[in-house]
């Protein structure tokens, strides 16, 4: 959940390069539409017990090309209904880019010195990553977009531009 001033912060989970989207939600799990299940298994292709330590609120920090191979929405709706209140990665596959905020899942790209459990600080609306009291640059996400994630996602934003 984005809170005030567009502040997210929350404890770092760490990942490389390349995650796609059949580590990130298995396929074998696309047959439902309940989320408790995508959350249930969510990075099991990573880690098979990562659903069982992550919190809300917690932050995904990755490298590279994150969220690449399939289209799939239910990536990032595993993420975020696991709780994941944002993804820190150098870079995003464009479609996971753009499946991230019409879910509503903040995202934004930064490389940044992190270790696992760190406490990460984000301002989406300043574009900025902090950690253990270094500031780095973050692609700033346009107001735009912001507006889309503050509403909950682009179902949710159409819904209060366009009643």
């Amino acid at each position: 959940m984005i809170g005030k001033n567009n502040i997210i912060s929350g404890k770092a989970w760490k990942f490389g390069d390349n995650v796609d989207t059949d580590v990130i939600i298995p396929g074998k799990y696309l047959r439902t539409t309940d989320m408790s299940v995508f959350a249930s298994h969510v990075m099991e292709g990573i880690d098979p017990l990562f659903s069982q330590k992550v919190r809300k609120g917690d932050i995904i920090v990755a490298g590279k090309n994150f969220g690449c191979g399939s289209s799939r929405e239910q990536a990032p709706l595993a993420l975020k209904h696991a709780g994941i209140a944002c993804i820190v990665a150098e870079s995003f596959a464009r479609i996971f880019f753009r499946n991230a905020i019409n879910v509503g899942l903040p995202i934004i790209e930064a490389r940044i010195d992190c270790k696992e459990g760190d406490n990460i600080e984000i301002d989406l609306e300043k574009g900025i990553v902090k950690n253990n009291g270094k500031t780095y640059p973050a692609t700033k996400l346009p107001d735009f977009l912001r507006e889309i994630l503050a509403d909950g996602g682009l179902v949710e934003h159409r819904k209060k531009v366009n009643p």
